[in-house]
């Protein structure tokens, strides 16, 4: 009986969490899609731009699975349930280098879906950002070398839990890599 009672509440525990997390992640999308952006086309930064207003960084966007979040900055437990995380110490879009974002990888999030070549965008207050997905990979949690790019340019690498019926379980991280582009009607005005 006591089992049955001590799963119950850790079942309680974790879909409260999850319930709380998806509350705050609505909110911080209200409050981003509240906010003046910039058009489309190459952003002049301004690096004042550049930090967390109403806690939000930036906002990701992933057309092909109709999912759509603001990022917080910082990657705990606490950030990752709310909302994607902007991995502290790694660029900002627009910056050279490679941009890392994690977030959590449940059911309704199906972030294996994506294929090389789908794109993923990064909008800032001082534009959006472009990435196509160049390929994928499964490491340990501690394999911060996914963060550091392979080479010189513009780059984004997702990271989420895996496997993915795992939740806040899963021993290992599915990673997507990108790189930036500009689309020729984005970048040229052209139509």
């Amino acid at each position: 009986m006591a089992c049955v009672l001590i799963g119950l509440v850790i079942l309680t525990w974790y879909g409260g969490g999850m319930w709380l997390g998806v509350h705050e992640q609505a909110q911080l999308n209200q409050v981003w899609l509240g906010m003046p952006l910039k058009n489309y086309g190459p952003p002049t930064i301004d690096p004042s731009l550049q930090r967390p207003v109403n806690g939000i960084d930036f906002a990701i966007r992933v057309p092909r699975l109709g999912y759509f979040a603001a990022v917080k900055e910082g990657v705990s437990s606490s950030v990752l349930y709310a909302s994607p995380g902007h991995y502290p110490g790694t660029p900002w879009p627009g910056d050279p280098g490679t941009v890392g974002v994690a977030a959590h990888n449940v059911y309704w999030i199906n972030f294996p879906q994506l294929a090389r070549g789908d794109e993923i965008d990064l909008e800032t207050r001082y534009g959006t950002f472009k990435y196509h997905v160049t390929g994928t990979t499964i490491v340990n949690p501690d394999n911060k070398t996914v963060l550091v790019p392979d080479a010189p340019g513009y780059h984004l690498t997702l990271t989420t839990c895996w496997p993915l019926w795992a939740g806040a379980f899963a021993k290992q991280r599915y990673i997507i890599f990108t790189d930036q582009y500009w689309p020729k009607t984005e970048l040229h005005g052209f139509t």
